[in-house]
């Protein structure tokens, strides 16, 4: 389903018409709400970045939305860095002038600045520009502007209900019709997360992934 046919599908269902500005809004809030809801293993990226000698943070590509992995390079060898949270990292690594290979990293927060960035701090600061590769979710292109997308492609059911859910809202509707909307979105986004969270997962041995158990 492309952008045009899920406008034309959700109007129909509705029996009104909406203006290109309001339309657009309501889409991008429903794939908002899904991306938010699974994880999709066909909606995640791989970057290559660089450490900075003597700078504890790493930027995040413009797109990130979540961590999978990130690891770093050295001598040849691949290792992976322990996810932790800020604290964790104050306490273990109050200083910044004290540096090595990196084993740890928190996801830090939006610098300050134009544009703004989003950025890891990493334990203890980098004492080389080691190449470092982050596994993430990203939030893809809306198929308002891309026309396509993967979701559109492959689970149209679930961006079809979420965008009427949003439809319900933006109309003032019967708390029964945004109920039943609601049901009809949840039932396909089990759905989905049956894939993205059961099966795709199936091979993963990670701990602290999301994976649903699939009968």
């Amino acid at each position: 389903m492309n952008y045009t046919e899920l406008q034309t599908a959700v109007q129909d269902a509705v029996e009104n018409t909406f203006s290109s500005a309001d339309f657009a809004t309501m889409t991008k809030l429903a794939e908002q709400r899904i991306y938010n809801s699974v994880q999709l293993p066909n909606l995640r990226k791989t970057s290559n970045l660089t450490l900075v000698i003597g700078n504890p943070l790493l930027v995040v590509p413009a797109d990130f939305l979540s961590a999978f992995s990130l690891g770093v390079t050295v001598a040849g060898e691949f290792s992976f860095l322990l996810n932790k949270d800020v604290n964790f990292m104050r306490e273990s690594f109050p200083s910044v002038a004290v540096t090595g290979t990196p084993k740890y990293y928190a996801l830090y927060g939006t610098q300050t600045g134009t544009p703004k960035v989003q950025s890891f701090l990493l334990g203890p600061t980098p004492a080389a520009a080691l190449t470092a590769e982050l596994n993430y979710f990203y939030y893809p292109e809306s198929i308002v502007t891309a026309t396509t997308t993967w979701l559109g492609d492959n689970f149209d059911s679930v961006l079809f209900n979420a965008v009427l859910v949003e439809v319900a809202r933006w109309m003032k509707q019967e708390p029964d019709v945004v109920a039943e909307a609601s049901k009809q979105y949840v039932q396909s986004l089990t759905l989905l997360k049956n894939l993205g969270d059961g099966k795709d997962r199936q091979d993963a041995y990670r701990s602290g992934q999301v994976r649903t158990e699939v009968v």
